[in-house]
């Protein structure tokens, strides 16, 4: 197996020429394994359905099951969304960067891969450096499911995700354990109050998830 599909990374401090190479791989619709701010997951740019429609390949993905996407920032959330309800600004602001999913009225120009053909998308700005440079130089937002196969546990190195996706995967980064292991948060922010899907590391408050 050839030791350029598999890189070593600082989450903390970003080289820029790792930014630009793996930005450039999920511009061109490349995959790539690298640790999220809370497990490892595989990575495809929103704006590219050959890569999306990889990842469900790869993943063995449930029909009408959405991808998480993962955001820079606020723009970057504005861009997959038709608005924004008034609990996922004040939970967005509160948690954000961080791991907390919020699920959101869908902008009709998303492809289905992402929203399942459904009418929301899952999006979260995560609390890692790294990861929210190469959505900024990427140019749009990440599909990032995590990576295992269904039913498993998600890899726990970027080496395990070469060995369970094999060729399917054009990149992987090695940033050390994932922080937490475990999943998001995940509220629901489609209505006027938000209602939490999976318990995670973010808990929020009832009067963040009922404002008056």
């Amino acid at each position: 197996m050839s030791t350029q599909r598999l890189l070593t990374a600082d989450h903390n401090q970003p080289d820029p020429a790792l930014v630009e190479r793996v930005s450039k791989l999920l511009q061109g619709g490349g995959i790539v394994a690298m640790r999220t701010d809370t497990v490892y997951g595989l990575l495809g740019s929103v704006n590219r359905p050959d890569a999306l429609r990889r990842l469900v390949e790869l993943k063995v993905r449930p029909v009408g099951k959405p991808f998480v996407l993962l955001a820079q920032d606020w723009i970057t959330v504005r861009s997959v969304t038709s608005h924004l309800t008034p609990v996922a600004r004040i939970l967005g602001q509160r948690y954000w960067p961080g791991p907390l999913t919020l699920i959101l009225p869908a902008d009709e120009n998303l492809p289905e891969e992402v929203t399942a053909a459904g009418h929301a998308v899952a999006v979260r700005v995560p609390g890692d450096r790294l990861l929210r440079e190469i959505v900024r130089a990427t140019g749009a937002a990440l599909a990032a499911p995590s990576a295992n196969l269904p039913g498993e546990m998600p890899a726990a190195t970027a080496q395990q995700c070469l060995d369970l996706f094999g060729e399917g995967v054009d990149l992987a980064v090695d940033g050390g354990p994932a922080p937490l292991a475990v999943a998001s948060t995940i509220v629901d922010c489609c209505g006027h109050d938000g209602k939490v899907l999976r318990e995670g590391p973010v808990v929020p408050t009832l009067h963040e998830l009922e404002p008056s």
